[in-house]
């Protein structure tokens, strides 16, 4: 998920456009609708505001008392909610204890917020004060905050006419009216213009001991549609049963922490709101994204089927049906994005359609989530109600193998606006050879290929168990086959790219035995050691020893480090603990090389890669950002200043902790889960409640021994423990 560009060697002008850092903000999120402040919870800062539908209906909000800022004592936030705790010092009983408290409480709601400033008194006399609120909204659009370049005036806004009360103002852009209600009524409104913000003045008197509270409610109505108008869906998510206890408590608050978020991401399709996604980042990326909310998805399945029977719906209602060079549309390809508009980077000149399908590994990953939502036990009828969609991704599959010269997935932007790189490493500079130079395009992914090997062997698991009675052919060439034929297709071009990779992508270097992340366009391996290998684990391309070589490599001192495996190794020349993908420890990334690991029985090490992830949530808070840098800075980890918070995929990570640390897999058709956990407990005991078989909870304990004990399944089903 990126809009980087290949770097230019060229310094940055000192008064460039900058993209806003977001690592010293605070984010709330409620599906469409992010606000960002300061820690103290203004808004008028580079990047902060309330955005809707990816367009800043407020810029700015300073609230005072009597002329000054309340000092900031703490703020956090999670899911939907921001609160900050400040003081106002120059109220109350003289001393050097505070007296008078202001909490901020902040709800992100469906078409805007609800804010709840509360003065609190502890002082021996009655206080007075003058709240005033300043306020007033720009309508830039969120692609020109992200680039720095948002230099858009106020909107003027206009005061109550008579029946309009309670509001007390109103400004509008062009795609949303935006009005604000104060209760109770200030004592007087100035409206703004576009050199001044709106004033709300509100008298406030507090007694001893008590307090006096004005609430801020902000709505934004869209004026029109637009192509992408997805509205929350965190209603029709529940994850209320799920708890995690174990002896190491840091794990329990951060899978509550992060789904939470998580579940403060989903969204509604559009075409379908009883079908629900999860936005891919606050704030930039607040909308489908293929490859990110397919792999979020994927991580979320222990805890039930929802989020992936939406996900795979929401994306064949939009599989690609013809060729389109500009929007990189394919017949049966799964697409990258969906905007509310035409995406345009006014600094780099890339511009993306609404609907854009540059990717490389959605497609495949599709497929992957098919078969596990299946195996989780998403209903056969929704999957066979999907098995077209499936025929037609294997058909893209198929198509773009059997196109290539050397029988590999690759990619190339022809159009020169597109993404340059379109694996989920797609930023400009991420492919590095050994020597630290870029490669050339187009280029043919590792995990591109590993996720097409282990798409095409569950595509025909599928076919095999449910598409008896359906008709066609997944594989082109295999048009008018039958089923056995069909799924021995499939299994035969699987083979085929397995026995592909292993001749095209290992290396030797100095750690030995590697796999390259990708074959260049000059036919040469880009030969840097990269994360990418961990992907390939589990993926069913790889045999034991190869599997133990990659975890060799990817749990050793170059790429793992005390908060997460890197993207880059760092003896590579190009290694940038804080680049975007060349050393960055991005936390899906991670989780991904952690399941790898445990599907592969290399669980040496995971234990070392699972508490890793765990040290790096609670230092940024609970709340994973989407990377952070390589290298830690007085043993913490060091942020990524623009990364998203929260992010789906690094949020999805927490299932991905427990599905590790159990050793969990759940197969409802064969009637059976099994629970092998990490032989060197990572948490201590262990206990999940709200694990998922099929609609059922279920619950799995493990003591600090590593005995099992499983409860809540019917009868039938076949605990394996080993």
């Amino acid at each position: 998920m990126s809009e980087h560009r290949r770097p230019t060697g060229r310094s940055t002008a000192p008064d460039a456009p900058r993209q806003p850092w977001l690592h010293q903000l605070e984010l709330a999120v409620h599906g469409n609708v992010t606000a960002l402040s300061s820690r103290d919870g203004t808004m008028g800062d580079p990047g902060t505001g309330l955005y809707v539908d990816d367009r800043r209906v407020v810029s700015r909000l300073l609230v005072t008392a009597d002329d000054r800022c309340p000092d900031l004592v703490v703020s956090a936030s999670v899911g939907d909610r921001t609160q900050v705790l400040g003081s106002v010092r120059h109220l109350g009983t003289p001393g050097p204890d505070p007296t008078v408290e202001v909490h901020r409480l902040r709800r992100v709601r469906p078409t805007g917020m609800v804010e709840t400033i509360k003065v609190t008194s502890r002082a021996d006399e009655v206080v007075r004060t003058r709240l005033v609120v300043e306020v007033g909204g720009d309508g830039a659009p969120l692609a020109e905050v992200k680039a720095g370049t948002a230099s858009l005036p106020l909107l003027p806004a206009m005061a109550p006419v008579a029946g309009d009360a309670p509001v007390a103002l109103a400004w509008s852009d062009d795609r949303h009216v935006t009005r604000l209600v104060c209760e109770p009524a200030p004592t007087s409104v100035q409206p703004g213009d576009e050199t001044r913000p709106s004033r709300l003045t509100i008298d406030l008197e507090v007694r001893p001991g008590r307090s006096r509270s004005v609430v801020l409610t902000v709505a934004a109505s869209r004026l029109g549609s637009s192509a992408f108008d997805a509205d929350p869906g965190a209603d029709l998510l529940d994850w209320s049963r799920v708890r995690v206890r174990a002896a190491d408590a840091r794990l329990d608050d951060l899978v509550a922490t992060a789904l939470e978020d998580l579940r403060q991401l989903a969204m509604r399709d559009p075409l379908d709101p009883g079908d629900l996604f999860v936005g891919a980042g606050s704030p930039w990326y607040l909308t489908l994204f293929g490859r990110d909310s397919l792999w979020a998805a994927r991580l979320a399945l222990p805890f039930g089927t929802e989020l992936a029977g939406g996900t795979l719906r929401a994306l064949a209602r939009r599989q690609g049906t013809a060729h389109d060079p500009v929007t990189a549309e394919a017949p049966g390809k799964i697409l990258h994005e969906v905007r509310r508009e035409t995406f345009r980077d006014p600094t780099t000149g890339m511009t993306l359609p609404s609907t854009y399908y540059g990717t490389v590994d959605a497609t495949s990953l599709w497929v992957c989530l098919l078969h596990d939502a299946w195996r989780h036990g998403l209903p056969q009828d929704e999957v066979r109600a999907l098995l077209p969609a499936l025929r037609g991704a294997v058909g893209w599959i198929c198509s773009e193998l059997a196109a290539g010269p050397d029988g590999l997935l690759r990619y190339v932007d022809s159009t020169g606006s597109g993404l340059a790189n379109q694996g989920w490493k797609d930023s400009g500079d991420s492919m590095r050879r050994a020597d630290g130079t870029v490669a050339p395009a187009p280029i043919a992914l590792l995990e591109a290929q590993t996720y097409a090997v282990e798409a095409l062997r569950k595509a025909a698991v599928l076919l095999a168990e449910l598409g008896a009675d359906e008709t066609g052919a997944a594989d082109p060439g295999a048009e008018g086959a039958g089923p056995d034929e069909e799924t021995a297709a499939l299994r035969r071009r699987a083979d085929d790219l397995e026995g592909r990779v292993r001749d095209a992508f290992w290396v030797h270097g100095p750690h030995g035995r590697h796999l390259a992340m990708a074959i260049d366009g000059e036919g040469r391996p880009v030969d840097g050691v990269g994360s990418n290998m961990g992907h390939a684990l589990g993926s069913g391309a790889l045999r034991p020893q190869e599997a133990a070589q990659v975890a060799a490599v990817l749990t050793g001192p170059d790429l793992l480090g005390p908060f997460g495996i890197g993207t880059l190794a760092r003896s590579n020349p190009a290694y940038n603990p804080i680049g975007y993908h060349t050393g960055s420890v991005w936390t899906h990334d991670t989780a991904i090389c952690l399941l790898g690991l445990v599907a592969e029985g290399c669980t040496e090490r995971a234990g070392d890669v699972a508490r890793a992830l765990v040290s790096s949530g609670v230092a940024f808070g609970l709340r994973w950002p989407e990377l952070y840098a390589g290298d830690p800075v007085l043993g913490r980890p060091a942020p990524y200043p623009a990364s998203c918070r929260p992010q789906a995929w690094s949020a999805a990570s927490a299932a991905a902790l427990v599905t590790a640390a159990l050793g969990l897999e759940v197969d409802v058709p064969r009637r059976r889960v099994r629970v092998r956990p990490l032989p060197d407990a990572p948490f201590g005991a262990l206990r999940v409640e709200g694990l998922r078989y099929a609609d059922l909870d279920f619950t799995v304990d493990v003591d600090a021994a590593g005995g099992v004990t499983v409860t809540g399944l019917p009868d039938g089903v076949t605990v394996v423990r080993d």
